[in-house]
């Protein structure tokens, strides 16, 4: 029989660790029911130790999912392992992955310990973590430039104690497939107890080889891969899990294993991870790019109208890919409102939410003539980007722009429960714009990023705007939607401030802020746990 190559979904870790990608306890929960509809056998939660939002985040996962394992990451210290363990309770099946690290560098300059020291710590922490549950992996940090002998203690100890699944991650993104596949093959050769647990790869994407050395390592024995939707991660980012799905669906002349996923929900899973992060999918991404089945040249489109198989490897519809647009507009009704976003995965556990979607969707109905998954999908999101306590918001927007004239903004804003108003010129609207909105919040950030994407196609398509803005060496990502993208501008950046102003946010896992917030707001006696080590 084939085997089973377990696809382990880290985008609400790992993912989130993007800057500006931080997401709601709402939104993570939106995304692990979909990553579950899809079939995704393990889903990495988050960081509980990390801030008493992320510990709530993983929590809330770990109620509502109950096809999938729950994951919650913890370094190789008792309290996060602790951490972990309360925030997996409610979960039907449980993981605590724990980490140390292991190469030279890092021993040395960043855990200042010596290699006797950190295989002590991994089995503590894996023994530990066995009490709480019988899924137990562990990770050895930055293994792609770790000493090959070291690496095969440490794991065999980690074995030996207990964990159930060995992750070796190429962290900094610094191997190369044929050199990676054959460190998977060496480690599982000499290993004496390397039947007891199962491989798995975790690779970075910082010379852009993480989805070939993920699937080098598959092919030497590895058999679960570390991933994220849309290849979302720190710096370049992680293997995307739709391509490794794809990649082994695909070519199972060579790959001596198969996913157990559903691949029709990919697209959609795309199109939600991108539209909750605010970070759009390039047009020509593998697999869930809008040009992945796209063909211009005349040779190509003549092969496909022959037969499809001349330049398509797989079919689109396979992944997700089909016509998505929806009958609904100013006439539907309530329920057929509800059925549809049900479809997509969204469902309503108050009334008074499904009447403030519904009265979002009659609003967008009277200003666009078809409306698309991805509008509905947008509407939802919108609800989810009011911030608790928000002290600005949005009332009124006049914009004046003319060929040869400084265009003008005058924007009116409540700010707790005042309201105020101001008028300011710029280089353009959107300009203008910001400028008048900073002369009434005065906060100081700096942007970082303004992005624009178009949801669907058309003049009238609701424009996504993204934001990125840093305070104090504090980044803030804000999403706005609207039709007009002046006025989703506006939202995005206000969307941000509220963020900025809002004093329980989630801080990033390896800042030092953490050590002080998590220290300060949730474990006042771990004082001597401080030391934070980097992520995998």
């Amino acid at each position: 029989m084939t085997d089973k190559l377990i696809i382990f979904d880290t985008t609400l870790r790992d993912g989130e660790q993007s800057p500006g990608a931080s997401m709601t306890r709402e939104e993570k929960i939106r995304i692990a029911k979909a990553l579950e509809r899809m079939g995704v056998d393990v889903i990495e939660a988050g960081f509980p130790i990390a801030s008493i939002g992320d510990f709530d985040a993983v929590k809330a996962v770990a109620t509502v999912v109950k096809n999938s394992t729950v994951c919650g990451l913890a370094r190789a210290l008792n309290r996060d392992i602790d951490t972990a363990a309360e925030a997996l309770k409610p979960a039907s099946s449980r993981r605590i992955h724990t980490f140390i690290a292991t190469s030279p560098i890092h021993m040395k300059m960043k855990l200042r310990m010596e290699p006797e020291q950190v295989i002590e710590q991994a089995v503590a922490a894996v023994k530990r973590a066995r009490r709480y549950t019988d899924d137990v992996e562990f990770s050895a940090e930055d293994a792609g430039r770790s000493d090959i002998d070291f690496l095969c203690r440490i794991i065999e100890s980690a074995i030996a104690a207990g964990a159930t699944t060995v992750n070796i991650p190429d962290t900094v993104g610094y191997n190369l497939p044929n050199q990676f596949g054959s460190l998977i093959k060496t480690l599982i050769e000499r290993i004496p107890n390397s039947d007891k647990a199962v491989f798995s790869v975790h690779c970075h994407n910082d010379l852009g080889l993480a989805v070939g050395n993920s699937l080098s390592g598959v092919l030497s024995g590895a058999r679960q891969v570390e991933c994220t939707v849309n290849g979302l991660g720190e710096r370049a980012g992680n293997a995307a899990l739709e391509e490794i799905v794809m990649a082994v669906r695909t070519r199972r002349d060579v790959f001596p294993c198969d996913v157990r996923l559903d691949t029709t929900q990919i697209v959609y899973c795309s199109r939600l991870v991108s539209n909750i992060t605010g970070f759009p999918v390039q047009p020509n991404k593998a697999i869930v790019g809008a040009n992945a089945f796209a063909h211009e040249s005349g040779i190509h489109q003549d092969g496909v109208l022959k037969n499809r198989e001349t330049y398509e490897i797989m079919r689109a519809e396979d992944v997700g890919w089909h016509a998505n647009r929806i009958v609904l507009g100013k006439h539907s009704g309530r329920n057929a409102f509800r059925t549809r976003l049900r479809e997509l995965g969204v469902e309503f556990s108050r009334e008074e939410d499904l009447n403030e979607a519904f009265r979002r969707f009659k609003a967008l109905a009277d200003r666009k003539h078809e409306i698309y998954d991805e509008d509905l999908q947008a509407l939802v999101t919108e609800a989810d980007l009011a911030v608790s306590n928000e002290r600005v918001k949005w009332v009124s927007l006049c914009v004046y722009s003319e060929t040869g004239e400084s265009p003008k903004s005058k924007i009116t804003l409540w700010i707790n429960g005042e309201e105020r108003s101001h008028t300011a010129e710029g280089s353009g609207p959107v300009d203008a714009t910001f400028k008048a909105i900073e002369s009434i919040v005065d906060s100081g950030c700096t942007l970082l990023l303004y992005s624009v994407n178009a949801l669907t196609t058309g003049t009238d398509a609701l424009g996504e705007v993204t934001v990125r803005l840093d305070n104090a060496g504090r980044t803030v990502n804000g999403q706005g939607v609207d039709t007009d993208v002046i006025a989703a501008s506006a939202k995005a950046y206000i969307n941000a401030l509220n963020k900025v102003m809002n004093p329980v946010a989630r801080y990033h896992p390896q800042s030092e802020e953490t050590a002080t917030y998590v220290a300060v707001r949730k474990f006042p006696l771990v004082s001597n746990l401080l030391k934070l080590n980097s992520i995998i």
